[in-house]
């Protein structure tokens, strides 16, 4: 749309206000593009218009005619109302005084201020007369502007009156009376048709009287109504219980307004989707917001943990199961409070640990899972001394597995046998909790069938003798091993 704009800025203050000339002046040929804009400031800020505010615009017409209408929001946040003179009012030409208002749904209003404007008088409306028109806001408004409308037609009355009594001056007094009491009756019946229409002859729209949002259903009467309301005797005896408000107490109640706002704030009332999403979620929080492991903070006691996912280095915490790992360890902890028992299962990849606190509030130790990858072990063969060989294809080998087992399998041969003539050594790792002895298979070369043994020691140090054998002709043909003992 094309508007002819004007913008006048008004703070809203106490301050003493002299009416100012707006400094605006539209055509009688600005039809439908006459708009009055108004920013309104308060404390040096955008007054915010909301929905429970309304702008309102008095304004006084030269020809005598006056409005009382509401405003349209431009920009609620920068406090932005406009109005557009209709077609009807901008013909009025002449100074127009008005005044601007802000009422709010709780019954306060600010006067803002007072200003004018002109409408000026297009060569082509210069033959134009300009008819008076009121807009009326409510009932009792209405009820006034009747009034005075009946009381400007006494007064027309009374000027008639007058102008007929000089015609005595001029003729008989009985023809000048009868010409007087014939315009008076004239005058009288115009004015009684004009107020008996009910068809609205100046067609004043709900809107344009503020009633756009009124129901069109039947009214009581106003004396009836008045009458009805002013008996306070409870003419109908009717009780709070016959109503079904005994338990009721007589507190003010929310306003249709209040009512519709409270209804559609979606911040205070949920959705059904919402509601089930509330009560299927955790009562407490189990993980981080993003759905990960919370990370225990050093020198945490893993046993003192809430139901949970954790992460943490293993050597920075209590009672973690392996406390001398520098790796990062994932704890699942399982609390139940009816029991007061805590199931702890923790993860170092590819190795697992499962903990339980007693009902009686005891630590029951960890227990160390044993997984397939477990069971899986490595061989490694060890470097041979004083003389000792593999013998064909069964080396000589040592192995670990999740269980702290070492196992020594395979043959040596052609070595130097004795107390203090060590075959290989094991690494650190894979010694003896003490000094251990062990009896093999020894070659049978040059004894006949009768089976051989040998007698070795591993000490702690991971030191390997072959102490002995019984084949005294061939002693160092082939050893050979086939146990397992405990690492320290």
């Amino acid at each position: 749309m094309i508007y002819k704009n004007s913008t006048v800025q008004f703070d809203v203050n106490s301050e003493i206000k002299r009416s100012i000339s707006a400094r605006i002046q539209f055509s009688t040929q600005d039809i439908g593009t006459a708009k009055l804009t108004f920013k309104l400031i308060k404390d040096d800020i955008p007054l915010p218009i909301s929905r429970a505010t309304h702008g309102k615009l008095f304004m006084r017409f030269a020809d005598g005619s006056q409005i009382y209408v509401n405003t349209e929001i431009e920009d609620a946040l920068e406090g932005v109302i406009f109005y557009v003179l209709t077609s009807e009012q901008i013909k009025r030409y002449g100074i127009v005084e008005a005044e601007l208002y802000v009422n709010y749904d709780n019954g306060q209003k600010l006067s803002v201020h007072k200003f004018s404007f002109e409408i000026d008088r297009a060569l082509v409306d210069q033959d134009i007369v300009p008819v008076a028109e009121y807009y009326i806001e409510d009932f009792e408004t209405l009820k006034a502007a009747i009034k005075d409308m009946a009381a400007d037609a006494e007064t027309i009355l009374a000027e008639l009156q007058e102008k007929f009594e000089d015609l005595d001056n001029i003729e008989t007094k009985t023809g000048a009376q009868e010409k007087a009491d014939a315009a008076e009756a004239g005058a009288k019946a115009y004015t009684d048709e004009h107020a008996a229409k009910i068809d609205n002859p100046h067609k004043v729209t709900k809107a344009q009287v503020g009633l756009s949002d009124v129901d069109n259903v039947k009214q009581a009467a106003k004396a009836d109504f008045d009458s009805h309301v002013g008996n306070k005797t409870n003419p109908h005896a009717v009780t709070k219980a016959q109503v079904g408000l005994s338990n009721v107490e007589n507190v003010r109640q929310a306003s249709k307004t209040e009512f519709d706002t409270h209804n559609s704030d979606t911040t205070r009332h949920i959705t059904a989707d919402e509601r089930t999403k509330w009560n299927a979620g955790q009562l407490y929080k189990l993980t981080d917001d993003n759905g990960g492991r919370t990370q225990i903070p050093d020198g945490t006691d893993l046993l003192t943990l809430p139901s949970g996912l954790y992460y943490a280095v293993s050597n920075k915490i209590i009672n973690s199961p392996d406390p001398n790992a520098v790796e990062w360890f994932h704890y699942d902890v399982s609390t139940n409070n009816t029991r007061k028992t805590i199931i702890v299962t923790a993860t170092a990849n590819p190795k697992r640990w499962f903990g339980t606190i007693h009902t009686d509030g005891s630590f029951k130790g960890w227990q160390r899972f044993i997984t397939d990858a477990d069971a899986v072990v490595t061989w490694q063969s060890p470097t041979l001394l004083n003389g000792w060989k593999q013998y064909g294809t069964q080396k000589v080998q040592f192995s670990k597995n999740a269980l702290g087992e070492v196992e020594l399998i395979g043959s040596i041969t052609g070595g130097t046998i004795g107390f203090d003539v060590p075959a290989f050594t094991l690494p650190v790792g894979y010694r003896p909790l003490q000094m251990t002895h062990f009896i093999g298979v020894a070659s049978s070369l040059g004894t006949g069938s009768t089976p051989q043994y040998h007698r070795t020691q591993i000490a702690t140090d991971g030191t390997v003798y072959i102490q002995s054998c019984s084949n005294t002709v061939n002693p160092n043909e082939f050893i050979t091993f086939g146990f397992k003992f405990k690492a320290a």
